[in-house]
């Protein structure tokens, strides 16, 4: 088997090149989409408040409320 010649070598070179680059722009559209939180605003703001709320007792003072409120009519 003979060696490969030098202009194999570049050709070979340079479509390595070619696919690293695609690899990158890929990479680059997949990370700039994990960052978005523009796109993922509305459900982070969604789970802060729930939590908030529960956090707050918010569960416990709902229902004494429901219950007060029921024992005044």
């Amino acid at each position: 088997m003979t060696p490969p010649s030098i202009e194999e070598i570049r050709g070979q070179i340079e479509a390595e090149r070619e696919q690293l680059a695609g690899a990158v722009d890929h990479l680059r559209g997949e990370l700039g989409a994990a960052t978005n939180l523009r796109a993922k605003l509305p459900m982070l703001a969604g789970g802060a408040a729930a939590a908030g709320f529960v956090l707050a007792g918010g569960v416990g003072a709902t229902m004494r409320y429901l219950a007060r409120r029921g024992r005044e009519k």
